[in-house]
C-alpha cells in the first residue's frame, strides 16, 4: 500500500473530522499525528532578516556576524553565517555605527570619565540629559539620528536628522537644545561625537558634568537605549522613508506630536512627557 503525501494527508484528515476524532482516523490509516501538526518555519524574506539583523546590530554594537548569526538561529531563522554576512555588509552593519573613542582618560588628562549616574536618584527638571545616535534605514542608504532627552520629564531637548556620522550631528542639537535650558549633568556612551574637543569644550562652558558610560556596558545608558527603542517600534519600524527629508519630516513629527504630547509614559505616573513637564514646573 502506498501511503498518501502529508499534504494529502491532511487533506483527507480535514475532510474525516466531522464525523471521526484525529486519533481514530490516525490509528485506522496509519497516520502519523506528530507529522499532521508540524508545521515547518519557512526561510526568513530578505525584508525580515535585515529587520531583524538591524534590531540585533542595535541591541548589540560589538557584536560581528557570527555571533549576530548565532542569535538569529536561537530565535528560530534558518540562516547561515555567509547570508548575515552579506546582508551585514550590504547594510553597513560589519562595523558598528558607533565608533568607540580609542582615548581612555579625560580632555584634562586627570582622571578617567566615569559614569556619574550610578546610583543617582534623578528628581527634577534638567538634572540628567542622556544622548545616543542610532541610525534609520531608507531606501537605498542610511541616515543618522541623534537624540538628547531629559532623564526626569523623558522630554527630547534636541535632534538631529543626517546623512553623516560627524560631529554636527550631536553638536547642532546640543547647541540648540543650551539656548532653551541647561542640565547638570550630561550622559551618553564613549562615541567620538560625544567626546570629542568641540563637544567637550561646549558641555565645559555650560558648567555642566559629563557623564559617560563603560566601554561595551549600553545598559549604563539604558533611558537613552530604551528612547531610542521606543523611536524605531512606534515609528521608524512601520514607515518606509523614501528619502532623507521624508525621515526628518516624519520622525520630527512623532517626536513633537506624538511622543511628546500624546503618549503617556509608564516612569511618568501614564502621564506624556509634555503633561509632566508642566505639572513639574507649575
Amino acid at each position: 500500500m502506498v501511503r498518501p503525501k502529508l499534504t494529502q494527508q491532511r487533506e483527507i484528515v480535514e475532510a474525516l473530522q466531522t464525523d471521526y476524532s484525529v486519533r481514530q482516523i490516525c490509528e485506522v490509516l496509519g497516520f502519523t499525528r506528530s507529522n499532521l501538526y508540524y508545521h515547518p518555519k519557512q526561510a526568513p524574506s530578505e525584508v525580515v532578516l535585515r529587520d531583524e539583523i538591524e534590531k540585533l546590530a542595535l541591541r548589540y554594537p560589538t557584536y560581528g556576524y557570527r555571533r549576530i548569526t548565532k542569535l538569529l538561529v536561537r530565535m528560530g531563522y534558518g540562516v547561515g553565517s555567509k547570508r548575515v554576512a552579506r546582508l551585514m555588509k550590504a547594510t553597513n552593519l560589519s562595523v558598528s555605527v558607533k565608533r568607540v573613542c580609542q582615548t581612555t582618560t579625560s580632555v584634562d588628562s586627570v582622571r578617567p570619565w566615569i559614569n556619574r549616574l550610578k546610583d543617582l536618584e534623578v528628581s527634577r527638571c534638567d538634572q540628567v540629559w542622556v544622548g545616543d545616535i542610532t541610525y534609520v534605514r531608507l531606501k537605498r542608504c542610511f541616515v543618522y539620528v541623534c537624540l538628547l532627552m531629559d532623564v526626569f520629564t523623558r522630554m527630547i531637548r534636541g535632534w538631529q536628522v543626517s546623512r553623516h556620522l560627524t560631529q554636527p550631528l550631536t553638536l547642532k542639537p546640543l547647541e540648540a537644545a543650551l539656548r532653551q535650558s541647561v542640565p547638570e549633568i550630561h550622559h551618553s556612551d564613549q562615541g567620538v561625537q560625544y567626546l570629542s574637543d568641540a563637544y567637550v569644550s561646549m558641555l565645559r562652558h555650560h558648567g555642566i558634568e559629563i557623564s559617560v558610560a563603560r566601554r561595551g556596558c549600553p545598559w549604563e545608558n539604558g533611558y537613552a537605549e530604551r528612547l531610542i527603542r521606543t523611536l524605531k517600534e512606534e515609528e521608524v519600524h512601520l514607515n518606509d522613508y523614501e528619502n532623507i527629508h521624508e525621515a526628518r519630516n516624519r520622525i520630527g513629527h512623532f517626536i513633537e506630536h506624538v511622543y511628546h504630547q500624546k503618549r503617556p509614559h509608564s516612569a511618568l505616573d501614564y502621564l506624556t512627557p509634555m503633561e509632566f513637564q508642566k505639572q513639574n514646573l507649575d
